[in-house]
């Protein structure tokens, strides 16, 4: 995530504009629904997670690690059958899909949409590496027809998928480089700016924005929330692929590609201040994820 901007280099972000909203916990209670009692496997939510290269097999583990963590009772997990096994043996608690191809081809997609379960959410992209795009496109189309909520993230920010992706229920969640990637834009450096220029682009793309930063911007080109959790102990790599796991895992709640994004970032940042207390500047991604619980601890309901 970019460092270069600092939490303290700016006042209250209501003195930008009233409508934003300030992430807080006051927000998690009112956007995370209450479990059922008596609810059986599965309806707790239902997550696919969609990534992974021959380089690549940490990313979408931790995905789909801090998607389990986030309270959903199942997450599939679609990667090429070379790591699959590495993964398998990672965690118990994965369902793993292998695919024959090494890429996300079209041939890939295919089978996968015949293998994978019903789902209320799927992440895309995680440790995907760079390919073409047709798969993927494909991918966001046939779920997207389901009304499944798709998160892209990593190699699945183009320009071609989230156009795929317009008008659809989903949140992409890039860093200041994927998004020039996506939109062709220069973020400017202070943070009015940065939510005007989140916001017109969420509107014009159709799309949700998570903006990954020091503070995060999240737009559905209407609404705008700030998120001010984290700590720079979070540059470490593989935090962004928490924070898909966990907004995917949201969205399988029943939340909004906003809601969830909004409540996702700063879920993801507490659980990473929580992990720097502990650990200072030495944290991993897994100290993230193992963190979640207890941040997700007090809103239970």
């Amino acid at each position: 995530m970019p460092l270069f901007i600092s939490k303290n280099a700016f006042s209250s972000v209501r003195t930008v504009e009233k409508s934003i909203i300030e992430t807080s916990p006051e927000l998690v209670t009112k956007w995370v629904p209450e479990r059922i009692a008596d609810s059986h496997k599965g309806q707790n939510g239902v997550v696919g997670v969609v990534g992974g290269s021959w380089l690549y097999h940490g990313a979408p583990t931790l995905t789909a690690l801090a998607s389990l963590r986030s309270g959903v009772d199942l997450v599939y997990l679609a990667v090429p059958k070379v790591i699959a096994s590495s993964i398998r043996a990672i965690s118990p608690n994965l369902i793993v899909l292998p695919l024959a191809d090494a890429k996300l081809t079209v041939g890939s997609v295919n089978r996968l949409l015949t293998w994978l379960p019903p789902v209320q959410s799927v992440a895309m992209g995680p440790g995907l590496g760079k390919q073409r795009t047709e798969g993927l496109k494909r991918l966001v189309l046939e779920l997207s027809s389901k009304k499944v909520k798709i998160l892209l993230d990593a190699d699945a920010l183009t320009p071609d998928v989230v156009e795929a992706g317009g008008g659809k229920p989903v949140v992409i969640t890039p860093h200041g480089g994927e998004f020039k990637r996506v939109s062709g834009v220069d973020l400017p450096e202070d943070l009015e700016s940065r939510i005007k220029v989140v916001r017109e682009y969420a509107l014009k793309s159709r799309v949700t924005v998570i903006l990954k930063g020091a503070i995060d911007v999240v737009s559905d080109g209407d609404r705008v929330a700030v998120n001010r959790t984290g700590c720079a102990a979070m540059s470490v790599g593989g935090t962004g692929d928490v924070l898909s796991g966990l907004v995917a895992g949201l969205m399988s709640k029943g939340l909004t590609p906003f809601e969830a994004g909004a409540v996702g970032a700063y879920l993801n940042g507490l659980a990473g201040e929580r992990s720097a207390e502990n650990l200072g500047n030495h944290i991993l991604a897994t100290d993230v994820i193992d963190m979640i619980p207890f941040v997700m601890k007090q809103f239970n309901r």
